[in-house]
Formats: structure tokens, sequence, C-alpha cells
């Protein structure tokens, strides 16, 4: 049976990306008699708001969205997440960092070539080979991509607008999979509850294209199952701009008091 998700941040109202990002997983599986699933990802406490996990569901049903089962919330499966993050220090793949982000920016200013990904400069590496570690210090915990490469061969994933694309291990360098603030991060998190939550098709945007490569490696690694994905158009505002929960004229919640007819304003 098809099952898709929608994952929102409760970190603010849901604006019109959102709705067309619900609305694609939402009829993918209602179209296929599966079944459509909301969670929250709220593992970044700090920025969340109690108001907007219930905002988020009267958006949703106001935009005639239905879903399955109750919302889930990674911040009550965080035993779960240090259970894949202890699996992975088990087979060697990840290592404690203890940079902070200036002593990173430093770094980097100071390479004559600084690596780079599709989304800006990358982790130069410098803890990965660290001696003798700061003891006033928590770390964070990054993936070793070159080891974990090397257990986990060639890969590929599906997409439905792209095609088969072959997975970049280095794609985005390596990523911390768990912050020093929370004890995890996005990467682990989605891999994890996609697989528990039997997710057979990821429908996000575009934007996520690249997360695909670590997210393959992470399922490989820790002997998870391989979704469909279907990486969707963005959202734009007038610049041409993702839009972001600053957009308030955007929102859903804005929309829907001025009496908007939220799917005339999307393709």
């Amino acid at each position: 049976m098809i099952t898709t998700r929608f994952a929102p941040s409760p970190t603010g109202c849901l604006h019109l990306g959102h709705a067309y990002a619900a609305r694609v997983a939402h009829d993918l599986a209602r179209q296929n008699g599966g079944r459509f699933l909301v969670r929250f990802e709220d593992i970044d406490h700090t920025r969340v708001r109690p108001e907007f996990y219930e905002g988020i569901l009267e958006d949703l049903r106001w935009l005639g969205l239905t879903w399955d089962d109750e919302p889930w919330r990674q911040l009550d499966r965080l035993d779960h997440y240090q259970m894949a993050l202890d699996r992975l220090k088990m087979l060697g793949v990840i290592y404690p960092c203890y940079c902070t982000r200036k002593e990173i920016e430093i770094e980097l200013a100071n390479l004559a070539h600084a690596p780079h990904g599709p989304e800006g400069p990358l982790y130069p590496g410098t803890c990965r080979s660290l001696t003798n570690p700061p003891r006033d210090r928590e770390p964070a915990w990054r993936l070793n991509l070159d080891m974990a490469a090397g257990l986990v061969g060639e890969l590929t994933f599906k997409d439905q607008r792209h095609g088969r694309i072959g997975v970049d291990p280095g794609l985005l360098g390596d990523v911390i999979l768990a912050r020093k603030d929370i004890g995890t991060s996005y990467h682990l998190a989605v891999v994890v509850d996609d697989a528990a939550q039997q997710i057979t098709h990821v429908t996000r945007g575009e934007d996520l294209l690249g997360s695909t490569h670590i997210h393959r490696v992470l399922q490989t690694l820790l002997d998870l199952p391989e979704p469909a994905y279907f990486h969707h158009q963005l959202i734009l505002d007038e610049s041409g701009q993702r839009l972001a929960k600053r957009h308030d004229a955007l929102s859903i919640e804005t929309l829907r008091k001025r009496g908007e007819d939220v799917w005339n304003l999307l393709p």
C-alpha cells in the first residue's frame, strides 16, 4: 500500500509552498487507495511554539486534506534516533566534532580551496582525525563519508521527475547526524521515521534533492528500506525566491481570513 507523509516544522504558519507539498503527498496516497500521514519535525525545540501544532492541523482541515492515524512528534522519538546513532558508532562511520560554527568559518577562510557542495561550503574535516579532544565541550556527531562510502558501495535512487540518480556520498560532506543540543539531526531523524512509518513514497521539494544522497547512505548503513522519491517543484514568490515562513502575506491563515481560494493560486 502506498504511504506518504507531510512533515512540517511547528515553528511558524503554513504558507502556499506547504499547501502544495501537502497536496502532492495527500493526492498521491488517496488516488491510489493509500495512507497519508502527518509528522511534526520538531527536534529544533528552541524554535517550536505549542500553538503551531494545532494551527498546522487546522490549516490542513481547511484545505480539505485528511490524514490517517495520530500525527507523530519527533520529540517523542529521541530514543529511536539514539539507537540508530549507536549503531552507526558501532560501524565506525561517525566521529565526534567539537568545532564551533565560528571555528569552522575561520578554518574554511584559511583554506586555499575550501570544499563546496550545492548548499555552500562543506565542513573541512577538522575533527575527523582528532587525537586530543577538548574535555570542556560536548561534541556533535558527524558522518565520515569516506568510511561510509566504502561500506555501502555504489547506490542509486529513483525520482519521479529526474529518473534514476547515482548517489554521490560526498555531496554534502561530513554532515552532522546529532547536534550537541538535540542529539539528532534532520538527516538521521527523517530516515529513521520514514522507515518506522513504512513510507513508500517520499514527496518533497526539489531543494532537498541533495539530501537524498545522504539519506540513501544512511538507509543502507542502517538496513532500512528504500522508498520511491518525487522531488517536486518549489512555489516561489514574486522575486523568484523560495517561500519561507516570513512570507506572512502568503500564509494559509492569512489567505483563509481573506477568503482566498488557495488551490487557484497554485500550479
